[in-house]
């Protein structure tokens, strides 16, 4: 496995762990959206991760001297969360029906901010793999001068 197949692992992994941050950022942004342009309110979404062979300029130029396909990770799907939106009293709220009850989105921040930690420090981990496979490829230099 080449050097190179190994950097499109890891930057398809830092592709992958930004989209998911980014998806986990909106929920909790939209955390108390009651009002969406679709209506009612907003939607939690979740990221759906699918293995997928990687590809880049130089690794489609030289695939036979490459070996076989290299599988990274790609977002397959983002899903939205279809249960019942959480219901609080609130009479006086704009978006209250007529029994005073406002539809909130269904999610949990403090799960959320967890979850954009574990995406930060994956996002981190493929940063450090990355840097590792640079220092080989100097250090390979370095040798055959």
């Amino acid at each position: 496995m080449s050097l190179f197949a190994l950097m499109s692992v890891s930057a398809s992994g830092m592709a992958a762990q930004r989209a998911r941050a980014e998806v986990l950022v909106e929920n909790m942004a939209n955390a108390d959206t009651t009002r969406t342009p679709e209506g009612g309110p907003y939607r939690r979404k979740e990221v759906v991760f699918n293995s997928a062979p990687t590809t880049s300029a130089f690794s489609s130029m030289f695939q036979n001297a490459l070996g076989p396909q290299v599988q990274g990770v790609e977002v397959s799907q983002v899903i939205e969360d279809n249960r019942e939106p959480e219901k609080r009293y609130l009479p006086g709220h704009p978006d209250a029906d007529a029994s005073g009850y406002v539809a909130f989105p269904r999610g949990n921040p403090a799960e959320d901010m967890v979850d954009l930690m574990g995406a930060s420090r994956q996002y981190q981990a493929n940063v450090s793999a990355m840097t590792a496979i640079k220092d080989m490829i100097h250090r390979s230099i370095d040798l055959m001068k």
